[in-house]
């Protein structure tokens, strides 16, 4: 089986082109190939498969490293558009600089930029409660959960959960502490991604993610993209910002709350190879 390393700021996947109709990974197999010490090593397991919706060039899955499966993945997108711009559309025709792809969450227009980056349509953040899904609360906004005190976070949708909560210093977040706690809440009952993000000034953050399946990955573009929103929404910030994050920076745009929030940042081929266990 051969297979593509690609990371999006440090986030990393393993790609696998299934668009000659074989099936997904089993959890067992996604947890092989993830593993750091006797498979490849990587946050999620990208699907590159047929399209079902017009439009499209490809549909792709994302499966997370205990081999549970996700419905979103921003940096995952530039990397499955980054592959299918390099290996073409399923008959290996060239790809223009703008088309788009389809996700479990739903079709994402990309746009590979003059600066090398690609540029991601994520869609309208959702902050409401059922949609997201949160329970036991009536806004999405600075919720406080009892068995956490002091502890208050916002939670939108980007296609998946997020809580974010907004700290003084982001190298002394309680990510270990707080980011599974909030993951393991009744108020969550799909479980969430769990941000931690300082404001620097009016354009940039800082973040750091918990994510589900995967703990601390070294980026998230649906978290970024979640943490703007939410500082945005709040007045915190512009409505154009650059999210700083371990492994890198992406860029967050949203024109205003009716509009579809972009994101944008690197995406890289690390090596090809061949799955052979």
């Amino acid at each position: 089986m051969r297979f593509s390393k690609m990371h999006g700021a440090g986030n990393d996947f393993v790609v696998l082109d299934l668009r000659d109709g074989r099936g997904p990974p089993s959890p067992a197999l996604c947890r092989a190939l993830a593993d750091r010490h006797t498979g490849v090593g990587c946050d999620q397991i990208l699907t590159i498969e047929r399209a079902e919706a017009p439009g499209v060039v490809a549909r792709y899955g994302i499966f997370n490293a205990d081999g549970s499966a996700a419905q979103q993945c921003g940096n995952g997108a530039r990397c499955v558009a980054a592959w299918l711009k390099r290996d073409g559309d399923q008959r290996g025709e060239p790809l223009s600089d703008r088309f788009a792809v389809e996700s479990p969450a739903g079709r994402h227009a990309v746009e590979f930029l003059a600066d090398g980056s690609v540029r991601l349509d994520m869609g309208r953040p959702d902050f409401e409660p059922a949609h997201i899904p949160l329970a036991g609360f009536s806004s999405a906004d600075d919720c406080l959960l009892a068995p956490h005190p002091g502890v208050r976070f916002s939670a939108v949708s980007m296609g998946n959960p997020h809580a974010v909560v907004r700290v003084d210093d982001i190298d002394r977040a309680p990510l270990d502490t707080v980011g599974p706690a909030l993951q393991r809440d009744a108020a969550f009952p799909d479980s969430a991604n769990v941000g931690f993000v300082q404001v620097i000034d009016r354009g940039h953050l800082r973040l750091r993610v918990y994510e589900r399946g995967v703990g601390e990955t070294l980026a998230c573009g649906s978290g970024a993209c979640a943490a703007a929103a939410v500082a945005m929404r709040h007045g915190w910030v512009d409505r154009s910002v650059d999210v700083k994050l371990p492994g890198g920076i992406l860029h967050i745009d949203w024109p205003d709350d009716a509009a579809s929030i972009a994101m944008a940042g690197p995406a890289a081929f690390v090596f090809e190879g061949e799955w052979i266990a």
